[in-house]
């Protein structure tokens, strides 16, 4: 069925008015645009963004919806290296008022039950949980069940810190910061020892780390089908 949705929401293609762009730390950026009042999605999907204004050899890419549902704007962050693609570059050449369109929302990365939950972010990552955790926090009384990122990243430029500590302070939601593997399986382990196979697990992150933490996962008993993956490949 998750299937089916996905294939018909991608001929729903809608243009987007572009409302600005600012630098969230050294090589990402996030890109704003204007919500048509019957876009919806649910917190954690993508987005097909497809360029128009001009063309290029692969004009479309796939983003997570890095806003909650109940914010009034599409929003995507992106990392943008130095000598970015065909399409980054066309990225940065939208001026306010200029279109792009979107196709979706797809994927079935998202809450789909009140139980504990362990989220698991390395890096840009982070995106797909900034939307769940905003809409946790629009929703409010709702949340029965501890919800627990963990947001690993070396070079401790975490993104969205000061929005992701104000929603920490609901009595359900928290977040640890790390910036090593071995820190990271030591919080995995306080809360599988808690919740195990009663708790779904989200990763969202580089492949190579997203595949290396559902085997520790898997290893120390966590079921697959608890687990739920959301790869970021780094498209160029």
């Amino acid at each position: 069925m998750s299937f089916l949705k996905d294939t018909l929401s991608i001929f729903k293609k809608r243009e987007l008015s572009f409302l600005e762009c600012h630098k969230e730390s050294e090589n990402v950026y996030t890109f704003l645009f204007e919500k048509d009042s019957d876009i919806t999605w649910k917190a954690g999907q993508h987005g097909l963004f497809n360029i128009i204004h001009r063309k290029i050899k692969n004009p479309t890419r796939p983003f997570t919806l890095a806003a909650a549902p109940s914010e009034n704007i599409v929003r995507i962050t992106i990392k943008i290296d130095e000598n970015p693609s065909e399409f980054k570059y066309a990225m940065l050449e939208l001026k306010q008022g200029m279109k792009i369109s979107m196709s979706g929302p797809v994927g079935g990365f998202y809450l789909k039950e009140n139980i504990p939950s362990l989220l698991i972010a390395g890096g840009i990552g982070i995106t797909p949980f900034r939307s769940i955790l905003k809409q946790l926090e629009e929703e409010g009384d709702s949340i029965r069940k501890p919800i627990h990122l963990l947001y690993m990243d070396s070079k401790k430029s975490f993104l969205f810190k000061e929005e992701l500590d104000a929603i920490a302070n609901h009595p359900s939601i928290s977040v640890t910061y790390l910036d090593s593997r071995d820190g990271l399986y030591q919080e995995i382990e306080k809360f599988t020892s808690l919740y195990n196979n009663n708790s779904k697990y989200f990763i969202a992150g580089p492949i190579s780390m997203v595949n290396s933490i559902a085997s520790y996962l898997q290893n120390n008993g966590v079921l697959k089908r608890n687990i739920k993956k959301d790869v970021f490949y780094g498209y160029k």
